[in-house]
């Protein structure tokens, strides 16, 4: 996870936090708060959840077209001409550790994309 990544999810768990504790159930009890993990792992896994909180965590495999077209600029700086078949061929096998997943992250209207 990247910087931009942390200071998305800080902020949006912190948002969170701030509501849940003002919010009395009760007899004016608090209810527990889930941690900022249960907090991130429900954002994936439940969609009303995540949408009633404002903070959507999607998370796909690339394709081996989408790992090509990000392992060729790599690959062409480093064996030139031969590069499209050397990356056809190797792409699930290269030094390079080209990603396979994409992770997309939005909160207040940012977006965020990192490959991992």
């Amino acid at each position: 996870m990247n910087k931009e990544q942390q200071e998305l999810l800080d902020e949006s768990y912190k948002d969170y936090f701030i509501k849940k504790s003002s919010e009395t159930g009760p007899f004016g009890v608090t209810g527990i708060i889930p941690t900022k993990d249960e907090f991130i792992n429900n954002c994936k896994n439940n969609p009303e959840f995540s949408e009633k909180w404002g903070l959507k965590i999607e998370e796909r495999e690339l394709s081996l077209e989408e790992r090509y077209k990000i392992a060729l600029p790599i690959w062409k700086e480093k064996y030139g001409l031969l590069a499209n078949m050397m990356v056809s061929t190797n792409v699930d096998n290269t030094p390079y550790n080209i990603p396979t997943k994409l992770i997309t992250m939005t909160y207040n209207d940012k977006t965020i994309e990192s490959y991992e």
